[in-house]
Formats: C-alpha cells, structure tokens, sequence
C-alpha cells in the first residue's frame, strides 16, 4: 500500500517527465470530457452513451481517490470547492446505475481545468505563448467555465418545462446574451428560480467580462519574482524593482 501510495504521489506531484507526461494526460482527459459532455447533450441516451458516462465517472472517482491517498489531510480537501465539484461530477456520471437524473453536474469537472496536477508551472517552462499570456488565458478559462456551468443549469432547470430552451444550444445563447446584458428578449427563464438564474449569469458573467477586459488592456508585464520583496510583476525592460530597487536578472527570451 505505502509503495502504490508512492507511485501515486511521484506521478500526482513529482518532477519526472513521466510525471509530467502524466498530468498533461489528465489535462487533456478534462477537454476530451467536457468535449463528450457538450455532444452528448445533443443526442438521445442509448445503453453506449450511457455506458461511456460510467466509464468516465470510474476514471473521475479513481483520479479523485488517488489525489486524496496522497494527501497529508484528505478531510481538508473537502474544505474546497473543486473537490465538491469533483463528488457531484462522479455521481452525475454515474447516475445510469441508480437512475438519478443529475447529469447536468457533471460540467462541474471542468472547474478543475488548469487549477491542479500542478500543471501551470510546467505550462509556464514548455510554453513561451502561456507564459506571455498566462493572465489572459486564465481570465479566458475562467470565463469559459462560468459558462459552461450557467448554461448547464439553464438547460436542467428549463428543459421540459420552457418552450425556448429545446436544446443545450438555446440555454448557451440565453447564458451569453445574459452574460454580455444584451438581453435580446426572445429567450427568456420562467419563474422565480429562472429569474435568480438570470440574476447569477448578469452579476457574475459581467465581473468576469471585466476581469478579461482589465487582463486584455492593461500593460503588459512579465513575471519574474524579485529575490528581495517577492514582487513578480515588472516591465519588461526592468533593471531595478520598483518596490524595493533591488537589482533585478530578467531573463530575456530574444527577438522572436
């Protein structure tokens, strides 16, 4: 037991290739499942589908039990909110085996993209372009996220009983003319709780909106940590901190 234990922990949190390797792997499972869960929302639910929901939920729930093996603590981990979301995701990708009628949770594994498997380190080494646009592309994810969840709900809350949302299409293009207050009309939330849906998608989709415009517009920065005060953000073409006027070594990549 200690021995796989070990194994689990050098692939979950180890500097190998092999490790890394492992965690883009886990990575691009999350996009190949959020893929299938888009797709799927779309098709009738034959014993295949369903049968590719299980054994998507069997990964999810060993990928989850092999992070809380290695943890010091496993009950904080249920201190976070990822590690709910990963819950509600295995027993929505299992609910075929109990017939429960929750799938719609299972968009909540995508608020594991990029926050775990200690994958923005590495992205930040093997990737220049994420590494330029690391803020850009987190502020992107985020709002991608929030996205996928609100339409998600829109869909489980509304499908059936609202005659505008016939399909994952409609809940998205209510979640996005919401999200950006353009609020065409055309589709709209029936009662109370649709209407505190609409309220959630308006407050939360703009602050999120603003976050990407603020990360798009602002001056551009790189991040190198100063060895005195820990500052990470400079000019590009900084010689001294401008917090403490230590001497900074920023390296530079070269002229593309």
């Amino acid at each position: 037991m200690a021995g796989l234990r070990q194994s689990l922990r050098e692939l979950y949190e180890g500097s190998s290739d092999r490790a890394h390797r492992f965690r883009y792997g886990l990575l691009a499972f999350d996009l190949a499942t959020l893929l299938f869960i888009i797709v799927s929302s779309f098709l009738p639910r034959p014993p295949l589908i369903e049968g590719i929901d299980v054994l998507i939920g069997a990964a999810v729930a060993a990928d989850f039990l092999s992070r809380l093996a290695i943890c010091p603590r496993p009950v904080r981990e249920f201190l976070r909110p990822t590690t709910w979301a990963d819950v509600a995701a295995i027993a929505s990708f299992l609910a075929p085996i109990v017939g429960e009628g929750a799938g719609f949770l299972r968009i909540l594994r995508t608020l594991r993209l990029l926050r775990t498997y200690q994958l923005l380190d590495r992205m930040r080494e093997d990737f220049p372009f994420f590494r330029r646009n690391e803020d850009v592309i987190i502020a992107v994810v985020n709002l991608a996220v929030f996205i996928f969840i609100m339409t998600s709900l829109v869909y489980a809350t509304q499908h059936g009983s609202n005659p505008n949302i016939g399909n994952y299409v409609d809940a998205l293009y209510f979640t996005v003319t919401s999200l950006t207050t353009t609020g065409y009309g055309d589709v709209t939330l029936q009662g109370t709780g649709g209407r505190l849906i609409s309220v959630v998608v308006m407050i939360c989709g703009v602050t999120l909106f603003l976050r990407l415009a603020q990360v798009l517009f602002r001056p551009y920065k790189v991040r190198f940590p100063c060895p005195a005060c820990g500052l990470q953000r400079h000019e590009p073409d900084a010689v001294h901190c401008k917090a403490c006027g230590t001497l900074l070594n920023i390296p530079d990549e070269g002229a593309d």
